[in-house]
């Protein structure tokens, strides 16, 4: 029989075995146990054998467990994406660089640059009420100084902003030195002429193959003349233009435009998306994509909104010019205007005028007569010619002159084109006039004694009055009539086409007896 210090043995013995289990079970979240962890632990410390122990024992568990860790199970966070903000951060971090172009001398670019002042512009135009923001318009500083660095430029101008419902547009009006652009010119030019070339022979290769398998019929329809664009640094395209979308993007070159595309942009009505190359879906449609719609409207804008105080600007006419008045497409900066008194400016419209030349209806600044080219076409053919009636000389259409005040302004919807104002009457010893077009909301000008300038910050779009509305497509071609030419017959039976060949026969007996009476006839009287 067992002894009680032999049943207490052996009951010390069961706990220390169920100790030792418990000890020994693994965690659920490490696939570690505490019993083979306390024994790496003394043993690391019966081999470091630490000073004080028992102070970095903790220590020393955290260390063990640690490597004892696979690599999956780090606790170590991910690094996060880098967000948009970011990566335009770094984009923009050019802006900031300095360097020139030509790596010259530092005080002769701040001489000869033609790097706008936007830091006095945006003075002024915080004056007015209008501006952009100190942070955007520094960046929009140095986004200019950049292409005035990349770019062979005489003049810059920062032209305003364009909003859009994807991005804006930062517009810069610029003009290129003398014989920079040329070349890039000639070769569009002559690429479009090499590709008419190609087209013509084309077409002549085809057409005399057709005449030898099977002449076709050849269609008498001439569609109407082409208005021919105005060339480069003239009319529209006087100045050529850069967009930016994102300020630390590159700048991106805007084509010229076309009189036909001026003439469509008139008739419709779209906002912007922010992308260059989305399509206009529009009625009537639209002869290219949004960077062409953005030059017409940038065209459109300028041509109504670019104003000036009166005298600022003349005509520098020479000897022999003062007859050519219809002819005046072009102005110079006056050296004796000695500045408008603000309050005058900001009373009468008529101390300020438009610098830049009208668009007409025809979709140029300058008038160009179709019919005479039409002529030529017509003299190629001289049997069309003599049916064809001699045209009419059309009336050659006439804008206003440049230099025309604003005053003469037509209303639209009895809304005036023109408010002035003065942007302070509390101190108007530095005050600046302000005007701004109520045609094309967006339109700013000041002035302030011999300083001007012009900026737009708008949606592109035109007051349209009381309502737009679309225009309407036109009705659909008329069919042909009804006629037996046109229409389909129904197929005869074989009574029906028996009883026509009886018929026929019939037909033919009887003239045949005839033809022998007559003859009969004419021998009786040949005998008499």
């Amino acid at each position: 029989m067992e002894t009680p210090e032999g049943q207490i043995n052996n009951h010390r013995q069961q706990a220390a075995l169920n100790f030792k289990a418990f000890l020994l079970k693994n965690s659920t979240d490490t696939n570690l146990n505490l019993y083979d962890h306390l024994a790496r632990v003394l043993t690391k410390v019966m081999d470091e054998r630490p000073q004080n122990a028992v102070d970095v024992i903790e220590d020393l568990s955290h260390e063990l467990k640690r490597s004892t860790l696979p690599h999956v199970q780090s606790t170590l966070r991910d690094t996060p994406p880098a967000t948009a903000t970011q990566l335009l951060a770094e984009k923009q971090k050019t802006l900031f660089s300095r360097g020139g172009r030509d790596g010259g001398d530092q005080e002769d670019e701040l001489v000869e640059t033609p790097l706008p002042n936007v830091a006095e512009l945006s003075f002024f135009l915080e004056q007015a009420g209008v501006g952009l923001g100190q942070e955007e318009t520094q960046k929009i500083f140095l986004a200019l100084k950049q292409l005035v660095d990349t770019q062979p430029l005489q003049h810059c101008r920062l032209w305003g902003k364009i909003l859009g419902t994807d991005g804006n547009y930062i517009v810069a009006e610029v003009e290129y030195r003398e014989g920079e652009e040329e070349e890039e010119e000639g070769a569009e030019e002559a690429r479009e002429d090499g590709e008419r070339e190609r087209e013509a022979e084309e077409e002549d290769e085809g057409g005399k193959t057709v005449e030898m398998v099977d002449p076709l019929p050849k269609s008498t329809y001439k569609p109407p003349p082409v208005v021919p664009k105005e060339p480069p640094h003239s009319g529209t395209n006087k100045f050529t233009y850069f967009v930016c979308l994102e300020l630390g993007l590159p700048w991106f070159r805007l084509p010229n435009v076309t009189p036909v595309q001026i003439m469509v942009a008139r008739q419709i009505r779209k906002f912007f998306t922010g992308r260059l190359d989305a399509p206009i879906v529009s009625y009537p449609s639209f002869p290219g994509n949004e960077a062409n719609y953005l030059r017409a409207q940038i065209a459109r804008i300028s041509a109504s909104t670019q104003v000036s105080p009166l005298g600022f600007y003349h005509f520098g006419e020479e000897e022999g010019e003062e007859e050519e008045e219809g002819a005046r497409d072009s102005v110079k900066e006056n050296p004796d205007f000695e500045g408008i008194p603000v309050q005058e400016m900001a009373d009468s419209l008529s101390a300020w005028v438009h610098h830049t030349q009208h668009i007409l209806k025809q979709g140029r600044c300058t008038w160009v007569n179709l019919a005479e080219k039409s002529n030529l076409d017509f003299e190629e053919d001289a049997e069309e010619e003599e049916k064809r009636e001699e045209p009419d000389e059309p009336e050659p259409e006439i804008g206003p002159l440049l230099l025309t005040p604003l005053s003469e302004d037509a209303e639209l919807s009895d809304t005036p084109p023109w408010s002035t104002r003065v942007s302070s009457h509390l101190i108007p010893q530095f005050a600046v006039a302000v005007v701004h077009s109520n045609l094309w909301p967006g339109a700013t000008a000041y002035a302030c004694g011999k300083k001007f300038e012009n900026i737009y910050i708008g949606w592109g779009l035109k007051f349209s009055g009381e309502g737009y509305t679309p225009a309407v497509p036109p009705p659909p071609q008329t069919e042909y009539p009804s006629g037996p030419e046109v229409m389909e017959a129904v197929d005869p039976s074989v009574e029906e086409e028996q009883a026509l060949k009886a018929a026929l026969e019939e037909q033919q007996a009887a003239l045949e007896e005839n033809e022998g009476l007559d003859v009969d006839d004419d021998e009786e009287e040949e005998d008499d």
